[in-house]
């Protein structure tokens, strides 16, 4: 399946139905009709396709999560083009070096961004057309509505296969540079029905989406398989508790995707229980490991809300779910192989792990990205067992009925005194003490023992926690060399945009100058 043909059924069967209701600052208010934005997808595909564009030339999106995010999705699908998703909190050199990396020919963005583009904007020549949506100040640059009527009224008539590269993100990579995970038709759509079924999305839901649409998680693994079923997107931006609680019961929101941050947020908001929820029956969470209290916190504040944990990678789309009728005899794994995908736990030699033995997580099918954007190297490090599988860096076990539980990432190991230490086992132990909100564990130098575990902690509201109860509940839970040697209390974490902690930003200040990898 193309992905411009998602939108195009759907089109069909529901064309005066709100695809995208958007909720932005200041009580702003949008809607867009499945029959819009069908029209004005059709209409970028041919302004693009007038520029003289070849096939697989990129195209990039600067934005933050407007309604013409959906437009510009499946505008480019439709002209051949690859869309390159940028994070909007990039800095100016970082943004530079994508949208060279990416070999961008046209940018669309945001115009609340137009001092970031324009500091940049000299410094990537290859970039002949800049779309602007909504006021912005960059020179010579074309405003969306213009851009959309300035090439032929009549759809885009370009050859496409669904083995066709149409759409990149980029994600961060040992280098210390981004990667860009550059994927076909076939794989995102593998994904979005894999999500549909899973999450048992239909036409009668209406979907809140509060994570940035640059990231495959709310683009990929919500918005596209909401458009493919013909259901509604409700865009809260920007994102609070509140906003999103205004959202449900206004526009009698049913389903939500969320990082655990915000699930947190809303597990302990004190007005939780008296707003009108009751539309609201269904949440799925992914992007970082949600803490088993907020998921227990949630079950018993919500008791008509289904919880569904989605475990995912940009390289692979949905690798894993956890359904809510496995909660919660499951709670702690990430689920077990979903709907149309492959994955397994895997030896050295490519061989399946028995239950209980640690592996690596792997996944087979459709569902994988083609390549890194040209990374050679870091491709065929992925795909290096061969057979088809690609390694996601996760280490883990699956149990007798399939579900898998990650042990860490493979590059978060730590080694003291030549024992491996997985962190995440320690931070599972500091979970356990109900003051706890959030925490990271991570290896510092130790000029002994080569590196000693380092334990960061967020302290749910009110809550207070001595360093020697930590120091203490460890010893009496885990072997000696994995208690914390270094016990810091913090008032935040430096996150990515889907709410995971950047551990290497944690990690940095101990091993500057030495040679351990961050």
């Amino acid at each position: 399946m193309l992905t411009g043909d998602m939108l195009r059924r759907s089109a069909r069967r529901f064309p005066a139905k709100a695809a995208v209701i958007w909720r932005g600052p200041d009580e702003a208010r949008r809607r867009v009709t499945y029959g819009e934005l069908d029209r004005d997808a059709d209409r970028l595909a041919a302004a693009l396709l007038a520029l003289g564009l070849r096939k697989g030339a990129t195209v990039s999106m600067l934005s933050r999560n407007l309604p013409e995010y959906g437009t510009v999705f499946f505008g480019v699908a439709r002209s051949g083009c690859v869309l390159n998703n940028i994070s909007v909190l990039y800095a100016p050199e970082e943004l530079g070096w994508v949208l060279k990396k990416s070999r961008t020919e046209v940018l669309i963005l945001d115009g609340q961004f137009s001092d970031k583009v324009a500091a940049v904007r000299h410094d990537c020549p290859g970039i002949h057309t800049f779309i602007t949506i909504g006021e912005g100040k960059l020179p010579q640059a074309t405003p969306f509505d213009s851009f959309l009527a300035s090439g032929p009224q009549e759809p885009s008539s370009v050859e496409l296969d669904e083995r066709d590269p149409f759409c990149m993100t980029y994600t961060g990579g040992t280098t210390g540079r981004p990667k860009g995970v550059l994927m076909n038709h076939r794989a995102r759509a593998v994904t979005a029905h894999t999500v549909a079924f899973e999450e048992r999305l239909t036409d009668e839901d209406v979907v809140g989406i509060v994570t940035p649409l640059f990231h495959v998680a709310a683009l990929n693994i919500m918005f596209q398989p909401a458009v493919l079923v013909g259901a509604t997107s409700v865009f809260v931006m920007p994102w609070s508790a509140d906003a999103w609680l205004d959202a449900v019961e206004q526009e009698k929101v049913t389903a939500g995707f969320m990082v655990p941050t915000q699930a947190n947020a809303l597990a302990t908001h004190p007005a939780l229980d008296s707003r009108d929820l009751a539309s609201w029956t269904k949440l799925s969470f992914a992007g970082a490991p949600m803490p088993d209290w907020v998921q227990r916190e949630l079950m018993r504040r919500l008791p008509g809300l289904k919880l569904t944990q989605i475990y995912g990678q940009s390289e692979m789309g949905v690798i894993a779910a956890l359904p809510p009728a496995w909660l919660p005899a499951k709670l702690g794994s990430v689920g077990r192989q979903p709907f149309n995908v492959d994955v397994a736990v895997l030896r050295p030699d490519g061989t399946r792990c028995a239950p209980g033995e640690m592996g690596e997580v792997a996944s087979r099918g459709d569902n994988l990205m083609m390549a890194y954007f040209d990374e050679p190297q870091q491709t065929a490090e992925f795909f290096r067992l061969g057979n088809g599988w690609g390694l996601s860096g996760d280490v883990g076990v699956v149990d007798e009925d399939g579900f898998i539980t990650l042990v860490d990432r493979a590059k978060d190991m730590l080694i003291s005194g030549g024992e491996n230490v997985y962190p995440k086992e320690i931070e599972n132990v500091l979970y356990e003490l109900p003051q706890v909100a959030e925490c990271a564990v991570f290896g510092v130098p130790d000029d002994k023992w080569g590196e000693v575990p380092a334990a960061y902690i967020l302290l749910k509201a009110g809550c207070t926690l001595q360093e020697q109860e930590v120091v203490t509940l460890c010893e009496a839970k885990l072997a000696r060399l994995k208690r914390p040697r270094l016990v810091k209390f913090v008032d935040s974490f430096p996150k990515t945009p889907i709410g995971k902690i950047q551990k290497n930003v944690l990690r940095e200040p101990y091993w500057t100058g030495r040679s351990k990898k961050i």
